[in-house]
């Protein structure tokens, strides 16, 4: 049983200035009961909810506003009634649905006035015999025709379509739908509607589409939307990446040296920011960003230098971050000695006679 809170003892007073706060009266409310609980056997069935609301009354009139809550998701109409006198009054609420196919779910009460509490969830479950789907409760009322509409809207940017529709029924009750797109039935549902309520499916094509959508009632009656018609592009907005690596020309000579490898990234179009790293003889390094901005394809050079003390070769390519990296080049290095100098040619002498 939920409970609200206690009022508080209003205040003693002190000399003629000093008054005391009105209290509120004191709210629980009994988790409701459903009679039959567990249903087995032929349907349409009728199942009865019942709960009790207890309140402490403070005051010569007191009213309590109230509603009952369903498992999904939706909510009853404020109901009120309203008594006199005080001290401890309890009043039993009912609420009535008609089942025609397999449910389980749950009712519960919440009182809004005079002070706010909600009940534990009271479950039940009908089984029909020869199956079913879904009947649901109607609050005791049969649906006339309800109207239903459809309408869509394409979401382009990310390949898929929202389909909206609305059911409008003229009592509460369990109405079940289903979306057919194209002809084909890509998604049903139950939904308990109380006048009027928005049902919603994503459709995703993976690819361009073009077609129709429309919006089915299958129970209680059977009734369909308008087409509407509307067409996706799968449109890839993500830049194209590429990249690549060229070595500097082989080098005979002295040593050290220093030689350049040359990179070259490019993107597609758009504003985007590009992380690689080079890999250094299959080594790889930190990884490091370049930064594009305008339009249309673009591309910027990057390198990396190589000290070659002694001849060798060396590699190096460049790996895109979540992309692909290129095959790697060589470099070659072959240090040779400088030639001695000549020694300089002995000076010649002459000698008196």
């Amino acid at each position: 049983m939920a409970t609200g809170l206690l009022a508080t003892p209003a205040a003693a007073a002190t000399g003629s200035a000093a008054s005391a706060a009105k209290p509120k009266p004191a709210v629980s409310v009994g988790t409701p009961k459903a009679s039959p609980s567990k249903y087995k056997g032929d349907c349409p069935v009728n199942v009865t909810f019942s709960s009790k609301i207890k309140v402490k009354a403070v005051a010569g009139k007191t009213t309590v506003a109230y509603r009952w809550l369903y498992g999904d998701g939706s909510k009853g109409k404020v109901k009120t009634f309203t008594f006199r006198g005080k001290g401890v009054k309890s009043f039993t609420v009912k609420d009535k649905g008609t089942f025609k196919g397999d449910v389980k779910g749950w009712q519960a009460v919440q009182v809004l006035a005079p002070r706010g509490a909600t009940s534990g969830k009271g479950r039940f479950a009908v089984s029909c015999d020869g199956g079913g789907h879904d009947g649901g409760n109607d609050g005791g009322h049969e649906v006339v025709q309800p109207g239903i509409g459809a309408t869509v809207w394409v979401d382009e940017g990310n390949c898929e379509a929202a389909l909206i529709g609305r059911i409008t029924a003229s009592s509460s009750r369990w109405v079940r739908y289903q979306w057919v797109v194209n002809g084909h039935v890509v998604d049903s549902d139950a939904v308990r509607v109380n006048g009027s309520r928005k049902v919603v499916h994503v459709f995703k094509p993976r690819d361009d589409f073009r077609g129709w959508a429309a919006l089915q009632i299958v129970d209680p009656v059977e009734n369909s939307s308008n087409r509407a018609y509307f067409k996706i592009w799968c449109k890839d907005t993500t830049p194209k990446v590429s990249a690549s690596v060229d070595a500097p020309s082989a080098y005979e000579g002295t040593c050290p040296v220093t030689r350049t490898f040359t990179g070259t990234i490019g993107v597609s179009h758009g504003d985007t920011r590009v992380k690689y790293r080079w890999i250094r003889d299959g080594v790889p390094g930190s990884w490091e960003s370049v930064y594009f901005t305008g339009h249309g394809p673009q591309r910027q050079i990057v390198s990396d230098s190589w000290t070659a003390s002694a001849s060798g070769n060396a590699s190096r390519a460049i790996e895109l971050y979540d992309g692909s990296t290129t095959g790697a080049v060589k470099a070659e290095v072959t240090c040779k000695t400088p030639a001695p100098a000549p020694a300089p040619a002995p000076a010649d002498t002459e000698t008196a006679a």
